[in-house]
Protein backbone atom coordinates (compact mmCIF):
# COMPACT_ATOMS: atom_id res chain seq x y z
CA UNK A 1 0.00 0.00 0.00
CA UNK A 2 1.28 3.56 -0.96
CA UNK A 3 1.08 6.58 1.77
CA UNK A 4 -0.01 9.38 -0.38
CA UNK A 5 0.64 11.96 2.37
CA UNK A 6 3.94 10.83 2.61
CA UNK A 7 5.15 12.47 -1.02
CA UNK A 8 5.60 16.43 -1.63
CA UNK A 9 5.49 16.95 -5.41
CA UNK A 10 7.30 20.18 -4.74
CA UNK A 11 10.31 18.42 -3.51
CA UNK A 12 10.04 15.85 -6.35
CA UNK A 13 9.87 18.48 -9.45
CA UNK A 14 11.77 20.99 -7.54
CA UNK A 15 9.60 24.33 -6.19
CA UNK A 16 10.35 26.07 -9.26
CA UNK A 17 8.55 23.77 -11.48
CA UNK A 18 5.67 22.79 -9.13
CA UNK A 19 2.95 25.67 -10.22
CA UNK A 20 3.84 24.00 -14.21
CA UNK A 21 1.85 20.97 -13.03
CA UNK A 22 -1.34 22.78 -14.23
CA UNK A 23 0.11 23.49 -17.78
CA UNK A 24 1.36 19.82 -17.58
CA UNK A 25 -1.80 18.48 -17.30
CA UNK A 26 -3.19 20.99 -20.07
CA UNK A 27 -1.03 19.92 -22.72
CA UNK A 28 -1.10 16.20 -21.72
CA UNK A 29 -5.17 16.32 -21.53
CA UNK A 30 -4.98 17.58 -24.93
CA UNK A 31 -3.33 14.43 -26.21
CA UNK A 32 -6.10 12.25 -24.56
CA UNK A 33 -8.83 15.13 -26.28
CA UNK A 34 -7.21 13.53 -29.58
CA UNK A 35 -7.74 9.79 -28.38
CA UNK A 36 -11.15 10.37 -27.59
CA UNK A 37 -12.06 12.35 -30.86
CA UNK A 38 -10.76 9.63 -32.77
CA UNK A 39 -11.70 6.46 -31.22
CA UNK A 40 -15.53 8.27 -31.57
CA UNK A 41 -14.87 9.72 -35.10
CA UNK A 42 -17.50 7.10 -37.23
CA UNK A 43 -19.54 6.93 -34.31
CA UNK A 44 -22.30 9.14 -35.43
CA UNK A 45 -21.85 8.37 -38.88
CA UNK A 46 -22.31 4.37 -38.39
CA UNK A 47 -25.14 4.50 -41.45
CA UNK A 48 -23.64 6.70 -44.02
CA UNK A 49 -20.36 4.24 -43.62
CA UNK A 50 -22.39 0.83 -43.71
CA UNK A 51 -24.25 2.52 -46.81
CA UNK A 52 -21.71 3.24 -48.55
CA UNK A 53 -18.88 0.67 -47.52
CA UNK A 54 -21.63 -2.40 -47.49
CA UNK A 55 -20.93 -4.07 -43.75
CA UNK A 56 -23.13 -5.11 -41.49
CA UNK A 57 -23.69 -4.28 -37.25
CA UNK A 58 -21.28 -6.88 -36.46
CA UNK A 59 -18.88 -6.14 -39.17
CA UNK A 60 -19.30 -2.85 -37.58
CA UNK A 61 -18.83 -3.53 -34.42
CA UNK A 62 -15.30 -5.59 -35.07
CA UNK A 63 -13.77 -2.70 -36.49
CA UNK A 64 -14.94 -0.89 -33.42
CA UNK A 65 -13.12 -4.03 -31.40
CA UNK A 66 -10.20 -4.29 -33.66
CA UNK A 67 -8.63 -1.03 -31.23
CA UNK A 68 -8.58 -3.21 -28.43
CA UNK A 69 -6.65 -6.38 -30.48
CA UNK A 70 -3.34 -5.83 -29.93
CA UNK A 71 -3.81 -4.92 -25.41
CA UNK A 72 -5.65 -7.74 -25.36
CA UNK A 73 -4.67 -10.40 -26.98
CA UNK A 74 -0.36 -9.41 -26.76
CA UNK A 75 -1.45 -7.55 -23.87
CA UNK A 76 0.49 -4.41 -25.27
CA UNK A 77 -1.01 -2.17 -22.63
CA UNK A 78 0.70 -4.70 -20.19
CA UNK A 79 3.90 -4.59 -21.87
CA UNK A 80 3.58 -0.75 -22.26
CA UNK A 81 3.26 -0.83 -18.87
CA UNK A 82 6.54 -2.58 -18.32
CA UNK A 83 8.42 -0.59 -20.71
CA UNK A 84 7.07 2.24 -19.36
CA UNK A 85 8.32 1.33 -15.82
CA UNK A 86 11.91 0.65 -17.57
CA UNK A 87 12.45 3.64 -20.32
CA UNK A 88 10.13 6.39 -18.72
CA UNK A 89 8.05 8.53 -19.63
CA UNK A 90 10.04 10.52 -22.68
CA UNK A 91 10.92 7.35 -24.78
CA UNK A 92 7.73 5.37 -24.25
CA UNK A 93 5.68 8.38 -24.68
CA UNK A 94 7.39 9.45 -28.13
CA UNK A 95 7.06 5.75 -29.19
CA UNK A 96 3.07 5.66 -28.30
CA UNK A 97 2.24 8.24 -29.21
CA UNK A 98 3.38 8.11 -32.35
CA UNK A 99 2.08 5.27 -33.21
CA UNK A 100 -1.42 6.76 -32.20
CA UNK A 101 -1.06 9.18 -35.09
CA UNK A 102 0.04 6.74 -37.51
CA UNK A 103 -3.10 4.78 -36.71
CA UNK A 104 -5.44 7.50 -36.90
CA UNK A 105 -3.86 8.00 -40.91
CA UNK A 106 -4.28 4.94 -41.87
CA UNK A 107 -7.62 4.67 -40.72
CA UNK A 108 -8.62 7.83 -43.10
CA UNK A 109 -6.83 6.50 -45.39
CA UNK A 110 -8.66 3.11 -45.80
CA UNK A 111 -12.16 4.70 -47.86
CA UNK A 112 -10.38 7.21 -49.42
CA UNK A 113 -9.83 7.21 -53.04
CA UNK A 114 -5.76 7.39 -52.48
CA UNK A 115 -6.01 3.76 -51.21
CA UNK A 116 -8.28 2.55 -54.15
CA UNK A 117 -5.21 4.37 -56.72
CA UNK A 118 -2.84 2.42 -55.07
CA UNK A 119 -3.59 -1.04 -56.70
CA UNK A 120 -0.79 -3.24 -55.66
CA UNK A 121 -1.53 -2.34 -51.96
CA UNK A 122 -5.65 -2.54 -52.65
CA UNK A 123 -5.03 -5.66 -54.46
CA UNK A 124 -3.17 -7.37 -51.67
CA UNK A 125 -5.72 -6.44 -49.00
CA UNK A 126 -8.94 -8.18 -50.77
CA UNK A 127 -6.72 -11.21 -51.65
CA UNK A 128 -7.45 -12.37 -48.01
CA UNK A 129 -10.31 -12.67 -45.53
CA UNK A 130 -12.36 -12.50 -48.77
CA UNK A 131 -15.85 -11.90 -46.48
CA UNK A 132 -14.19 -8.08 -45.71
CA UNK A 133 -13.56 -5.36 -48.11
CA UNK A 134 -10.48 -4.02 -48.71
CA UNK A 135 -11.82 -0.93 -46.75
CA UNK A 136 -13.05 -2.75 -43.79
CA UNK A 137 -9.78 -4.70 -43.50
CA UNK A 138 -7.59 -1.32 -43.60
CA UNK A 139 -10.17 0.42 -41.60
CA UNK A 140 -9.18 -2.32 -39.06
CA UNK A 141 -5.29 -2.16 -39.40
CA UNK A 142 -5.55 1.79 -39.04
CA UNK A 143 -7.83 0.97 -35.76
CA UNK A 144 -5.36 -1.80 -34.53
CA UNK A 145 -2.20 0.50 -34.63
CA UNK A 146 -4.21 3.47 -32.75
CA UNK A 147 -5.27 1.34 -30.49
CA UNK A 148 -1.50 -0.19 -29.84
CA UNK A 149 -0.67 3.37 -29.34
CA UNK A 150 -3.54 4.68 -27.66
CA UNK A 151 -3.59 2.45 -24.46
CA UNK A 152 -0.14 2.85 -23.62
CA UNK A 153 0.29 6.49 -24.33
CA UNK A 154 -3.19 6.96 -21.89
CA UNK A 155 -0.70 4.49 -19.06
CA UNK A 156 2.03 7.74 -20.19
CA UNK A 157 -0.17 10.24 -18.85
CA UNK A 158 -1.69 9.13 -15.92
CA UNK A 159 1.70 8.44 -14.73
CA UNK A 160 2.72 11.82 -15.59
CA UNK A 161 -0.53 12.96 -13.60
CA UNK A 162 0.93 10.79 -10.31
CA UNK A 163 4.26 12.38 -11.02
CA UNK A 164 3.45 16.06 -11.11
CA UNK A 165 0.29 15.81 -8.48
CA UNK A 166 0.60 13.11 -6.10
CA UNK A 167 -0.14 14.43 -2.67
CA UNK A 168 -1.85 17.83 -4.24
CA UNK A 169 -4.88 17.50 -5.89
CA UNK A 170 -4.39 14.22 -7.53
CA UNK A 171 -7.99 13.13 -8.09
CA UNK A 172 -8.88 16.66 -9.59
CA UNK A 173 -5.92 16.16 -11.74
CA UNK A 174 -7.52 12.81 -12.83
CA UNK A 175 -11.10 13.94 -13.34
CA UNK A 176 -10.04 17.08 -15.28
CA UNK A 177 -7.86 15.17 -17.48
CA UNK A 178 -10.92 12.94 -17.73
CA UNK A 179 -13.38 15.83 -18.27
CA UNK A 180 -11.11 17.29 -21.51
CA UNK A 181 -10.45 14.05 -23.02
CA UNK A 182 -14.43 13.52 -22.94
CA UNK A 183 -14.67 16.63 -24.50
CA UNK A 184 -13.40 14.87 -27.63
CA UNK A 185 -15.78 12.47 -28.09
CA UNK A 186 -18.31 15.76 -27.42
CA UNK A 187 -16.49 17.03 -30.46
CA UNK A 188 -16.49 14.00 -32.52
CA UNK A 189 -20.07 13.12 -31.68
CA UNK A 190 -21.05 16.54 -32.76
CA UNK A 191 -18.77 17.17 -35.10
CA UNK A 192 -18.74 14.41 -37.53
CA UNK A 193 -22.13 14.32 -38.99
CA UNK A 194 -22.09 17.72 -39.63
CA UNK A 195 -18.47 17.49 -41.12
CA UNK A 196 -20.31 14.40 -43.21
CA UNK A 197 -22.93 16.83 -44.45
CA UNK A 198 -19.93 19.60 -45.38
CA UNK A 199 -18.43 19.49 -48.74
CA UNK A 200 -15.68 17.21 -46.91
CA UNK A 201 -18.25 14.74 -46.63
CA UNK A 202 -17.85 11.60 -44.02
CA UNK A 203 -13.96 10.35 -45.41
CA UNK A 204 -13.35 13.81 -45.04
CA UNK A 205 -14.49 13.97 -41.03
CA UNK A 206 -11.81 11.44 -40.65
CA UNK A 207 -9.47 13.14 -42.22
CA UNK A 208 -10.14 16.07 -39.68
CA UNK A 209 -9.89 13.33 -36.78
CA UNK A 210 -6.32 12.18 -38.05
CA UNK A 211 -5.00 16.10 -38.01
CA UNK A 212 -6.60 16.69 -34.53
CA UNK A 213 -4.79 13.24 -33.41
CA UNK A 214 -1.16 14.79 -35.14
CA UNK A 215 -2.35 18.49 -33.03
CA UNK A 216 -2.27 15.68 -29.43
CA UNK A 217 1.42 14.59 -30.78
CA UNK A 218 2.63 17.93 -31.08
CA UNK A 219 1.33 18.80 -27.64
CA UNK A 220 2.53 15.70 -26.02
CA UNK A 221 6.49 17.03 -27.84
CA UNK A 222 5.49 20.27 -26.22
CA UNK A 223 5.04 18.33 -22.58
CA UNK A 224 8.47 16.65 -23.01
CA UNK A 225 10.48 19.90 -23.48
CA UNK A 226 8.79 21.25 -20.24
CA UNK A 227 9.42 17.74 -18.73
CA UNK A 228 13.48 18.03 -19.94
CA UNK A 229 13.56 20.93 -18.02
CA UNK A 230 12.23 20.15 -15.09
CA UNK A 231 14.10 17.12 -14.12
CA UNK A 232 17.34 18.32 -16.31
CA UNK A 233 19.29 16.71 -13.46
CA UNK A 234 18.48 13.19 -14.26
CA UNK A 235 18.93 10.63 -17.12
CA UNK A 236 15.40 10.39 -19.12
CA UNK A 237 13.06 10.04 -15.82
CA UNK A 238 13.02 9.70 -11.82
CA UNK A 239 10.19 7.18 -12.08
CA UNK A 240 11.98 4.95 -14.86
CA UNK A 241 14.26 2.16 -12.85
CA UNK A 242 17.78 2.30 -12.86
CA UNK A 243 18.44 -1.88 -13.00
CA UNK A 244 18.41 -3.54 -16.55
CA UNK A 245 15.09 -5.28 -17.44
CA UNK A 246 14.58 -8.24 -16.02
CA UNK A 247 12.10 -10.98 -16.85
CA UNK A 248 12.01 -12.29 -12.66
CA UNK A 249 11.83 -8.73 -11.49
CA UNK A 250 8.54 -8.18 -13.39
CA UNK A 251 6.67 -11.17 -12.93
CA UNK A 252 7.22 -10.59 -9.52
CA UNK A 253 5.71 -7.49 -9.45
CA UNK A 254 3.01 -8.71 -11.56
CA UNK A 255 2.56 -11.58 -8.64
CA UNK A 256 2.85 -9.31 -5.63
CA UNK A 257 -0.28 -7.03 -7.80
CA UNK A 258 -2.14 -10.65 -7.97
CA UNK A 259 -1.85 -10.86 -4.40
CA UNK A 260 -3.75 -7.32 -3.91
CA UNK A 261 -7.53 -8.46 -3.53
CA UNK A 262 -8.64 -4.56 -3.73
CA UNK A 263 -6.54 -4.11 -6.88
CA UNK A 264 -8.09 -6.99 -8.74
CA UNK A 265 -11.49 -5.85 -7.55
CA UNK A 266 -10.63 -2.62 -9.05
CA UNK A 267 -9.84 -4.11 -12.58
CA UNK A 268 -12.57 -6.34 -12.22
CA UNK A 269 -14.53 -2.75 -11.82
CA UNK A 270 -12.80 -1.00 -14.83
CA UNK A 271 -13.26 -4.02 -17.00
CA UNK A 272 -17.42 -4.34 -16.96
CA UNK A 273 -17.58 -0.35 -16.18
CA UNK A 274 -16.14 0.43 -19.28
CA UNK A 275 -17.43 -2.20 -21.39
CA UNK A 276 -20.68 -0.89 -20.27
CA UNK A 277 -19.22 2.89 -21.38
CA UNK A 278 -17.38 2.82 -24.62
CA UNK A 279 -18.97 0.25 -26.97
CA UNK A 280 -21.86 1.62 -25.83
CA UNK A 281 -20.93 5.08 -27.25
CA UNK A 282 -20.23 3.54 -30.06
CA UNK A 283 -23.42 2.26 -30.74
CA UNK A 284 -25.42 5.14 -28.71
CA UNK A 285 -26.08 7.64 -31.72
CA UNK A 286 -27.53 4.44 -33.79
CA UNK A 287 -29.69 4.08 -31.00
CA UNK A 288 -31.22 7.25 -30.37
CA UNK A 289 -31.61 7.25 -34.34
CA UNK A 290 -33.27 3.96 -35.14
CA UNK A 291 -35.27 3.92 -31.27
CA UNK A 292 -36.37 7.70 -31.39
CA UNK A 293 -36.23 8.97 -34.75
CA UNK A 294 -33.42 11.36 -34.64
CA UNK A 295 -31.62 12.66 -37.62
CA UNK A 296 -28.38 11.76 -37.66
CA UNK A 297 -27.01 15.05 -36.78
CA UNK A 298 -29.20 15.66 -33.30
CA UNK A 299 -28.42 12.21 -32.76
CA UNK A 300 -25.16 13.08 -32.20
CA UNK A 301 -25.79 16.19 -30.20
CA UNK A 302 -28.17 14.32 -27.76
CA UNK A 303 -25.34 11.43 -26.96
CA UNK A 304 -22.39 14.09 -26.43
CA UNK A 305 -24.90 15.16 -23.50
CA UNK A 306 -23.73 12.30 -21.76
CA UNK A 307 -20.19 13.67 -22.46
CA UNK A 308 -20.40 17.74 -21.63
CA UNK A 309 -22.40 15.88 -17.91
CA UNK A 310 -19.04 14.60 -17.80
CA UNK A 311 -16.78 17.11 -18.13
CA UNK A 312 -18.59 19.39 -15.40
CA UNK A 313 -18.99 16.54 -13.13
CA UNK A 314 -15.85 14.60 -13.39
CA UNK A 315 -13.76 17.19 -12.27
CA UNK A 316 -16.30 18.65 -9.28
CA UNK A 317 -16.58 15.01 -7.92
CA UNK A 318 -12.93 14.35 -8.66
CA UNK A 319 -12.23 17.53 -5.96
CA UNK A 320 -14.80 16.08 -3.34
CA UNK A 321 -12.88 12.56 -3.93
CA UNK A 322 -9.95 14.93 -2.56
CA UNK A 323 -11.20 16.63 0.17
CA UNK A 324 -13.73 13.67 1.63
CA UNK A 325 -12.36 10.47 0.69
CA UNK A 326 -15.14 7.55 0.11
CA UNK A 327 -13.78 6.05 -3.38
CA UNK A 328 -14.90 2.97 -3.23
CA UNK A 329 -18.65 4.17 -1.89
CA UNK A 330 -18.49 6.81 -5.15
CA UNK A 331 -17.59 3.24 -7.27
CA UNK A 332 -20.60 1.87 -5.52
CA UNK A 333 -23.07 4.88 -6.87
CA UNK A 334 -21.67 5.37 -10.10
CA UNK A 335 -22.75 1.47 -10.94
CA UNK A 336 -25.90 1.58 -9.23
CA UNK A 337 -26.32 4.62 -11.96
CA UNK A 338 -25.17 2.97 -14.84
CA UNK A 339 -27.56 0.22 -14.13
CA UNK A 340 -30.51 2.45 -14.01
CA UNK A 341 -29.96 4.50 -16.91
CA UNK A 342 -29.43 1.47 -19.39
CA UNK A 343 -32.07 -0.60 -17.95
CA UNK A 344 -34.58 2.97 -18.97
CA UNK A 345 -33.07 2.82 -22.29
CA UNK A 346 -34.10 -0.39 -22.84
CA UNK A 347 -37.34 -1.10 -21.58
CA UNK A 348 -38.73 2.17 -21.14
CA UNK A 349 -39.78 5.26 -23.74
CA UNK A 350 -38.95 8.15 -21.64
CA UNK A 351 -37.27 10.70 -22.86
CA UNK A 352 -33.71 10.24 -23.59
CA UNK A 353 -33.14 13.25 -21.68
CA UNK A 354 -33.75 11.63 -18.22
CA UNK A 355 -31.45 8.40 -19.17
CA UNK A 356 -28.79 11.12 -20.84
CA UNK A 357 -28.17 13.25 -17.58
CA UNK A 358 -27.70 9.85 -15.17
CA UNK A 359 -25.45 8.23 -17.71
CA UNK A 360 -23.42 11.69 -17.25
CA UNK A 361 -23.54 11.53 -14.00
CA UNK A 362 -22.44 7.67 -13.36
CA UNK A 363 -19.86 8.46 -16.21
CA UNK A 364 -18.09 10.78 -14.16
CA UNK A 365 -18.21 9.48 -10.41
CA UNK A 366 -16.57 6.21 -10.98
CA UNK A 367 -13.42 7.33 -13.31
CA UNK A 368 -13.35 10.33 -10.71
CA UNK A 369 -12.80 7.74 -8.01
CA UNK A 370 -11.29 4.50 -9.67
CA UNK A 371 -8.01 5.96 -11.24
CA UNK A 372 -6.22 7.69 -8.73
CA UNK A 373 -7.28 4.50 -5.90
CA UNK A 374 -4.44 2.62 -7.66
CA UNK A 375 -1.71 4.81 -6.18
CA UNK A 376 -3.63 4.31 -2.88
CA UNK A 377 -2.80 0.22 -3.94
CA UNK A 378 0.26 -0.03 -5.45
CA UNK A 379 3.44 1.31 -4.95
CA UNK A 380 4.80 3.74 -7.32
CA UNK A 381 7.29 1.65 -8.71
CA UNK A 382 4.61 -0.78 -10.03
CA UNK A 383 2.14 2.13 -10.98
CA UNK A 384 3.48 1.00 -14.76
CA UNK A 385 2.50 -2.48 -14.93
CA UNK A 386 -0.38 -1.54 -12.60
CA UNK A 387 -2.00 0.60 -15.17
CA UNK A 388 -0.81 -1.43 -17.91
CA UNK A 389 -2.07 -4.48 -16.76
CA UNK A 390 -6.00 -2.77 -15.60
CA UNK A 391 -5.80 -1.47 -19.39
CA UNK A 392 -5.01 -4.89 -20.77
CA UNK A 393 -7.72 -6.18 -18.93
CA UNK A 394 -10.50 -3.42 -19.59
CA UNK A 395 -9.72 -4.14 -23.59
CA UNK A 396 -10.53 -7.13 -23.02
CA UNK A 397 -13.97 -5.93 -22.97
CA UNK A 398 -13.59 -3.11 -25.23
CA UNK A 399 -12.62 -5.72 -27.81
CA UNK A 400 -15.22 -8.41 -26.66
CA UNK A 401 -18.56 -6.41 -26.17
CA UNK A 402 -18.52 -4.46 -29.41
CA UNK A 403 -18.62 -7.36 -31.47
CA UNK A 404 -20.99 -9.05 -29.05
CA UNK A 405 -23.24 -5.88 -29.14
CA UNK A 406 -23.19 -5.69 -33.00
CA UNK A 407 -24.07 -9.72 -32.83
CA UNK A 408 -26.85 -9.45 -30.60
CA UNK A 409 -28.32 -6.01 -32.54
CA UNK A 410 -28.33 -8.29 -36.38
CA UNK A 411 -30.03 -11.48 -34.69
CA UNK A 412 -32.45 -9.95 -32.49
CA UNK A 413 -33.45 -7.64 -35.52
CA UNK A 414 -33.34 -10.55 -38.67
CA UNK A 415 -36.83 -8.90 -39.75
CA UNK A 416 -36.37 -5.40 -39.29
CA UNK A 417 -33.08 -5.93 -41.24
CA UNK A 418 -35.24 -7.56 -44.19
CA UNK A 419 -37.64 -5.29 -43.83
CA UNK A 420 -35.76 -1.70 -43.68
CA UNK A 421 -37.16 -1.22 -40.17
CA UNK A 422 -36.22 0.65 -37.70
CA UNK A 423 -33.18 -1.55 -35.67
CA UNK A 424 -34.54 -2.66 -31.56
CA UNK A 425 -31.73 -2.27 -29.23
CA UNK A 426 -33.59 -3.87 -26.48
CA UNK A 427 -31.34 -6.84 -26.00
CA UNK A 428 -28.36 -5.04 -26.91
CA UNK A 429 -29.09 -2.43 -24.23
CA UNK A 430 -30.02 -5.63 -21.86
CA UNK A 431 -26.36 -6.94 -22.09
CA UNK A 432 -24.86 -3.41 -21.45
CA UNK A 433 -26.74 -3.25 -18.11
CA UNK A 434 -26.33 -6.32 -17.07
CA UNK A 435 -22.36 -5.59 -17.32
CA UNK A 436 -23.35 -2.69 -14.71
CA UNK A 437 -24.62 -4.96 -12.69
CA UNK A 438 -21.34 -7.33 -12.49
CA UNK A 439 -19.72 -3.83 -12.03
CA UNK A 440 -21.47 -2.77 -8.93
CA UNK A 441 -21.06 -5.85 -7.09
CA UNK A 442 -17.16 -5.74 -7.28
CA UNK A 443 -17.49 -2.32 -6.21
CA UNK A 444 -19.32 -3.41 -3.04
CA UNK A 445 -16.43 -6.59 -2.55
CA UNK A 446 -14.40 -3.72 -2.97
CA UNK A 447 -15.60 -1.56 -0.03
CA UNK A 448 -15.82 -4.49 1.83
CA UNK A 449 -11.76 -4.92 1.14
CA UNK A 450 -11.00 -1.63 2.01
CA UNK A 451 -12.93 -1.96 5.46
CA UNK A 452 -10.69 -5.03 6.36
CA UNK A 453 -7.39 -4.29 5.24
CA UNK A 454 -7.40 -0.69 5.99
CA UNK A 455 -5.82 0.59 2.41
CA UNK A 456 -7.61 4.18 2.94
CA UNK A 457 -9.96 4.34 0.00
CA UNK A 458 -12.59 5.60 2.13
CA UNK A 459 -10.24 8.02 3.76
CA UNK A 460 -10.00 12.08 3.08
Amino acid sequence: MSDNTSYDPDLAIGKQFASMRWVVLVFGSLKMFANYYVYDAMSSIKSLMQTDLGFSNTDYGVIVSFYSFPNTFLLMALIGGIILDKWGIRKTGMLFVGLTFIGSLFFAFAPSGIYKSIPILYNFMGSFLPQYSPEVKMLMFGRLLFGLGAETSIIVINKILVRWFKGKELALAFALNIAIARLGTAAALIMSPILSNSILGWRGSLWIAALLMGLGFLSFMIYLGIDKRAFSSQNDDTIAETESFSFKSTFSDIRILFKNRAFIFVIILCVTFYSAVFPFQSFLPDMLHNKYGLTLEWSGVLASLIIWGTIIFTPLFGGMVDKFGKRASVMIFGALLLIIAHLTLALTTITPYVPMFILGIAFSLVPAAMWPSVAFLVEEKRLGIAYGFMTSLQNLGLWAFPIVAGSILDQTNKYNIANSLPLDYTWTMLMFATLGLFGLFFAIRLLQTDKKYKFGLENK
